[in-house]
Order: structure tokens, then C-alpha cells, then sequence
């Protein structure tokens, strides 16, 4: 991913969307708010008990970069599942409920997510001009959400998953995410390969550690989709970058992505 400033905001694109012409895409770093510890600064989410006011100040600098604002975009109320949702722009302003995927072909149509160690879903299709965001924490990811996203748009758009392009965002990383039960047992029944997935590095006495990214990669290699570009970042690790539910404790923010059909 290539990193970008603008008016004080420090944000991440991929580069398969970067230079495309007919989308736009951002994921926002937590750099560039005016929310205070422990939601310094660039915190995206009304579900965190920082003060309002200053979350939609947040938003009015991220989504302004790109012409928009809380009432001009799409937004989900996320349940970690694997419900996929079509939208249009008579959907602005407000919180599609109970899904964690949203999927669009209109035309400036706006979508938006939050996240703090869950994985951002990219999903862009050049062909029929359609798109999908998504958020997979882990039950998204054994319950498949990108695989829902992929089926969604077969199912809406007439998308071929082997022409789709798909990336996947910031994240928390193998590096960081020690895992117990009942990860272990769902990430083994949901999976082909498990034990490529739940790594135990300090030996097999040890908790494994959960590969969050390569999972969701291996949900989209299973969908049929074959471009994939995967973020390198953990969220965990690089908290001057990202919020991180797990590396703070709770105690922090959402960053937000947001992706936009010219």
C-alpha cells in the first residue's frame, strides 16, 4: 500500500485501486483528528465513548478529502457475521443493520467501515463496475464473509470472482493475535488447512497465533478470486498508525475505509 497526505491526514491506498480512474478508496490512519487520548486523534466510530461532536469532526476532515460527509455516505452496523448487503445512494446517511458487507454498482455511491484489528475487505469488479467493503474479525472469517461479498456480487452483478480484484487491509497479524478457545476449534472447522493458519511459534504447549489476513486470503482464493493484494500492515504493531482493540486493551478508536464508484 502507498501511503498519502493531504490537509493533515495521513491515509493508505492500494496499489491495484490507486491509479484505476473510476473508484476511489482511502484506508484512514488514526493520524489527523482532534479526538483525545484514548481515541487520539483520527477516531472514525460513534460506538466508542468519545464525544460525538468530535467524531463528526473526524469525519468531516477523512470523508471531506473525497467530497463527503457522515450524511453522504454509506455506513454498516457491523455484527461480525457474514450478512452482505446491496446498497444504493437512497442510503446515505444511514446504518445498514446487521451485515458486514456491503456491495454497490451506482455510480457515486460512497461506502464506509470502521475497524480496530478486524480486516478491511476490498472488492472491485472492472467489468460490471461494481464494488464491496467489508469487515471480517474473526467469526467473520470462519463464517466467510468475503466468500458472502463474492457470491453477492455473482448473485446481484453477474461478477466472474476470477475477474475481480480484491484487497485486503490493515489488520492485526499472526505477530500479535494469540488465540484460545473457541477460536481454535471454529478456525478448524472452517478451514482445509488449519495448521497452516494457527501457528505455534513458543512450541505445541503453546496458545497459537491466529494468521487473520492469510485466512481472509484463503476465503477469497477459495471464491474464485485470484488478485489479491494484501496490506502488510498489523494493526497491533503499529498503533502510531492504527487503532488496535487488542494491542490497547479496548481502550481506543476505530479507523475508518471508505470506497466510492466514479
Amino acid at each position: 500500500m502507498r501511503q498519502n497526505e493531504e490537509n493533515g491526514l495521513l491515509y493508505l491506498q492500494f496499489e491495484g485501486l490507486r491509479d484505476n480512474g473510476r473508484i476511489q478508496h482511502a484506508v484512514f490512519t488514526r493520524q489527523g483528528g482532534v479526538s483525545p487520548e484514548p481515541f487520539k486523534s483520527l477516531n472514525l466510530s460513534v460506538s466508542v465513548p468519545d464525544e460525538k461532536a468530535r467524531v463528526y469532526a473526524n469525519r468531516r476532515r477523512a470523508y471531506g478529502l473525497f467530497g463527503r460527509d457522515t450524511d453522504t455516505v454509506v455506513h454498516a452496523h457491523l455484527v461480525h457475521g457474514n450478512a452482505v448487503a446491496r446498497v444504493t445512494q437512497t442510503y446515505n446517511g444511514t446504518w445498514i443493520r446487521h451485515v458486514d458487507g456491503l456491495i454497490s454498482n451506482e455510480t457515486n455511491c460512497a461506502l464506509t467501515m470502521n475497524y480496530a484489528d478486524c480486516t478491511p475487505i476490498f472488492l472491485y469488479d472492472p467489468i460490471h463496475h461494481a464494488m464491496g467493503l467489508g469487515h471480517a474479525g474473526w467469526q467473520g472469517t470462519v463464517r466467510n464473509v468475503p466468500g458472502a461479498m463474492v457470491r453477492a456480487m455473482q448473485t446481484e452483478f453477474n461478477s466472474d470472482p476470477a475477474m475481480l480484484w480484491a484487497g485486503v487491509g490493515p489488520c492485526i497479524g499472526p505477530c500479535c493475535y494469540e488465540v484460545g478457545e473457541p477460536v481454535i476449534s471454529q478456525v478448524q472447522a472452517a478451514f482445509e488447512n488449519p495448521e497452516t493458519l494457527l501457528i505455534y511459534a513458543n512450541g505445541p504447549e503453546s496458545r497459537p497465533h491466529f494468521d487473520l489476513p492469510t485466512a481472509n486470503r484463503e476465503n477469497l482464493l477459495r471464491a474464485g478470486v485470484t488478485q489479491i493484494e494484501m496490506s502488510g500492515f498489523c494493526t497491533a504493531c503499529r498503533t502510531d498508525l492504527f487503532f488496535s482493540h487488542r494491542a490497547e486493551k479496548g481502550k481506543t478508536g476505530r479507523f475508518g475505509t471508505i470506497l466510492i464508484l466514479g
